[in-house]
C-alpha cells in the first residue's frame, strides 16, 4: 500500500518538471524611468516591449541546400549560415586545425635544417678553398692508406675544385 502513494508522487513531480519550462515567457521593456526591466508577467499596456522567449517557440525551417554547381559558394556559405556546429563537426575541425599545425611545424623544421645544412657545406667549401690556397705542403691518402704529397698541378687542380663546390655550396 505504501508504494502507490510514492509513485503517484513521483508521476506528480515529473509532470510538473516538464510542464513548467513549456509555460515560461519573458518579456524586456523600458520603464518609465529609463531603466531596462525584464519580467515573465506582461508590462503595462502603454509600453512598449519585446518579447524575449516565447512559450512553445516554433522550430526554425531548415535551410535549403544550394546545389553544387549553382556558383554561390556552395559548402562555404552553408558552413557560414548554419550556425553552431555539433560536437562532432567541431571535434573533426578541432583535429583538422591540429594535422595542419603539425605539418606546417614539420615544414618548418625540415627547411630549417636544409639551412643549416647548406651554411655547413659552403663552411666547409670556403675553409677547403682558404687550406689550398694557404700554400706549403698538401697531402692527400691514397686507395693503399699511404700518404701522397701533391705536387704544384695537383694542387692548382684541387683548388679548382674547391673553388666550384664552394660556389655552388654557397650560392
Amino acid at each position: 500500500m505504501k508504494r502507490l502513494p510514492m509513485a503517484l508522487c513521483l508521476a506528480l513531480s515529473l509532470t510538473l518538471g516538464l510542464a513548467l519550462p513549456a509555460s515560461a515567457q519573458m518579456y524586456k521593456w523600458v520603464d518609465s524611468n529609463g531603466k531596462v526591466q525584464y519580467s515573465d508577467k506582461p508590462p503595462p499596456s502603454n509600453v512598449k516591449t519585446e518579447k524575449l522567449r516565447e512559450s512553445a517557440p516554433a522550430p526554425a525551417p531548415a535551410p535549403s541546400a544550394p546545389a553544387a554547381g549553382d556558383g554561390k559558394g556552395g559548402a562555404k556559405q552553408d558552413a557560414a549560415k548554419s550556425g553552431p556546429k555539433t560536437v562532432a563537426e567541431q571535434e573533426q575541425a578541432f583535429r583538422k586545425r591540429q594535422l595542419d599545425s603539425a605539418k606546417a611545424r614539420e615544414e618548418a623544421g625540415q627547411k630549417q635544417a636544409e639551412s643549416r645544412d647548406r651554411t655547413e657545406n659552403c663552411t666547409r667549401a670556403k675553409a677547403a678553398v682558404a687550406s689550398l690556397q694557404m700554400g706549403g705542403r698538401q697531402v692527400r691518402i691514397d686507395e693503399k692508406g699511404e700518404r701522397v704529397f701533391l705536387d704544384d698541378q695537383q694542387i692548382a687542380q684541387e683548388l679548382a675544385r674547391a673553388k666550384q663546390d664552394a660556389a655552388s655550396a654557397c650560392n
